[in-house]
C-alpha cells in the first residue's frame, strides 16, 4: 500500500476529505487503494454543483476497464464545483489519486459530518 496522506481525513467507502478551508470547502477525491482496485479510469460522471447532499448519497461515479463504481458524498453539504480536467483525462485519477485527481469540492453543512471521518491512521488499517 502507498502512503496514506496523514493531512486528509477518509471515508470507510474509500474517498478522502481535505481539511475546510475558511469558507468550510473542501475537496474530495478517491484514494490510491480506491484507484487501483478500479483499475484504468475510463470516465467520471461529475455530481452537479449546487447540489445539496447528505453523508452517504451517491453524487456520480467512476467507470474503469473492469467496472463501474458510485462515488458518495463523505459528508454533507453543497457541490460547488466538478474537476472538469477530468473529463479530457479521467486517468488523473489513478496517476494522482490525492492531486489533480479529485472528484468535487463541496461547502459543509453545519452538521456535515467531518469530525467522523477516519484519520489515515485508522483508515490505514482498516483500508485493503
Amino acid at each position: 500500500m502507498s502512503s496514506i496522506p496523514e493531512n486528509l481525513r477518509y471515508s470507510s467507502e474509500h474517498e478522502w476529505v481535505s481539511e475546510p478551508n475558511e469558507d468550510s470547502i473542501v475537496r474530495v477525491g478517491i484514494t490510491d487503494f480506491a484507484q487501483d482496485a478500479l483499475g484504468e479510469v475510463v470516465y467520471v460522471d461529475h455530481p452537479a454543483v449546487g447540489a445539496a447532499v447528505a453523508a452517504g448519497d451517491v453524487v456520480g461515479e467512476v467507470e474503469s476497464t473492469k467496472s463501474v463504481s458510485d462515488i458518495y458524498a463523505p459528508v454533507a453539504g453543497e457541490i460547488t464545483a466538478v474537476n472538469s480536467e477530468l473529463d479530457q483525462q479521467p486517468q488523473t485519477v489513478n496517476a494522482e489519486p490525492y492531486g489533480g485527481g479529485w472528484l468535487f469540492e463541496m461547502r459543509l453543512a453545519a452538521e456535515s459530518g467531518y469530525k467522523a471521518l477516519l484519520s489515515a491512521e485508522q483508515y490505514s488499517q482498516g483500508a485493503g
